[in-house]
């Protein structure tokens, strides 16, 4: 049976120690999505929402939540990243879908996955924030992880 790595030997929550870990360049990228109305989707992409451009205060959203991950989820290491990007697609052909793809770098010892994914929510919830006056409805879509690469555990990418 394998070790778990998160408790210590009372049975207790621990943060992994990570010291004797190699420093190598570790990439990840995640996705979320948000489906919005017809008038939520013309007011961000013809920027007539009252509280601004919907998409930019996002993407900035989307950066704080990946530089401050280890302070909502508990046993994320505090990081030093070196690039985080916000990238945004939308998808008409059945709804108003806005996917959502975060990439989250670094070089250190330990990963990225839950900055990018936690980029990729909060990038979502932020869209539902400033638009929601039109709909209360909106549909925030499954959150994954798509590709991780650097460490240890070596390459992930979703099939």
């Amino acid at each position: 049976m394998s070790e778990f790595t998160h408790i210590n030997a009372q049975g207790n929550a621990k943060m992994v120690d990570v010291s004797d870990k190699d420093i190598t360049k570790r990439v990840a990228t995640a996705h979320s999505s948000i489906t919005v109305n017809e008038a939520i989707y013309k007011q961000i992409v013809e920027h007539t929402n009252k509280k601004g451009n919907v998409l930019n205060t996002a993407q900035i959203a989307g950066i704080m939540a990946a530089k401050n991950t280890s302070t909502i989820i508990p046993m994320c290491h505090p990081l030093s990243l070196t690039g985080i990007d916000i990238a945004f697609e939308w998808d008409t052909t059945s709804s108003y879908t806005l996917n959502i793809e975060a990439t989250v770098s670094t070089s250190g010892k330990t990963g990225v996955e839950m900055e990018a994914l936690t980029a990729a929510s909060a990038t979502a919830l932020t869209v539902y924030d400033m638009t929601k006056a039109l709909d209360k409805g909106m549909v925030i879509g499954e959150t994954y992880l798509i590709s991780k690469s650097g460490g240890k555990s070596g390459d992930y990418r979703r099939s």
